[in-house]
């Protein structure tokens, strides 16, 4: 089986290139008809690679009959469990949707996958590097379909100043223009945002007792907060998936 599959990284340079990130719920797309179309795939490919129902059900954390007892009684399983079958097998739960709903082992969803680009701090310091082409990164995550399919960057957390909101290994998505700056609607919202230093970090961003500076606040209670800082440039958080619902992406 594929246990190890997602954790071999590949993936974007200009957007948010930096060093080497069950809260979410259920996504729209995950409704009992996909979820009936996500059986039908996990079938489909179980009996094409001869992958058998009890270690994979073990694997996936489900007991020793848990596969079994989806196949035989026809049932859907949950968001959490068609995510950790979907790991095992190394795809994501979109291709299995997809493979069950066509009956084509070949079959890829329609969401194009986004790059993670790197980190951003959140109390951890991370320096912002300059490591991938476009389009690449440290791996690629399916794109959540709330999301417009072009200009979406990707970061992953590193550091839990922001916890409990956002977990170390959380993947964020955001989108800002090419100028620099700080627009007002990044002021008073959590925000991916560099430093003058080159820094990439994850605070709420406010504006800051002296001109032209910044106050970039935590989270987390315990963690401390940065006054008189000076941004090049600050774009709101989108959309966050908490690490048990990255899904890595093979491209």
């Amino acid at each position: 089986m594929a246990g190890n599959m997602g954790e071999i990284p590949h993936i974007s340079k200009g957007n948010f290139p930096m060093e080497r990130s069950r809260g979410m719920g259920h996504f729209p797309h995950m409704q009992k008809k996909t979820l009936d179309a996500f059986v039908r795939g996990l079938q489909i490919v179980m009996e094409a690679e001869g992958i058998k129902m009890k270690p994979l059900s073990v694997a996936a954390g489900m007991g020793e009959s848990g596969v079994r007892d989806l196949i035989r009684n026809e049932s859907s399983p949950k968001v959490a469990n068609a995510y950790a079958l979907a790991r095992e097998l190394g795809r994501t739960v979109d291709e299995i949707i997809q493979i069950g709903m066509t009956g084509d082992l070949n079959a890829r969803p329609a969401h194009a996958p986004i790059a993670v680009a790197g980190c951003v701090g959140a109390g951890a310091r991370v320096d912002l590097l300059d490591a991938y082409e476009k389009g690449d990164g440290m791996y690629h995550v399916a794109r959540p379909p709330q999301l417009k399919p072009h200009g979406i960057v990707a970061v992953e957390v590193k550091g839990e100043s922001m916890m409990p909101l956002y977990r170390p290994g959380s993947v964020l998505f955001y989108t800002r223009a090419a100028a620099e700056g700080v627009p007002v609607e990044a002021l008073n919202t959590p925000c991916v945002c560099e430093d003058a230093d080159g820094r990439a970090w994850l605070k709420v961003v406010k504006v800051g007792s002296q001109e032209g500076t910044f106050s970039l606040l935590s989270l987390n209670p315990d963690a401390d907060n940065m006054h008189g800082v000076r941004l090049k440039w600050a774009a709101p958080v989108l959309l966050t998936l908490s690490p048990d619902y990255v899904e890595r992406v093979y491209v």
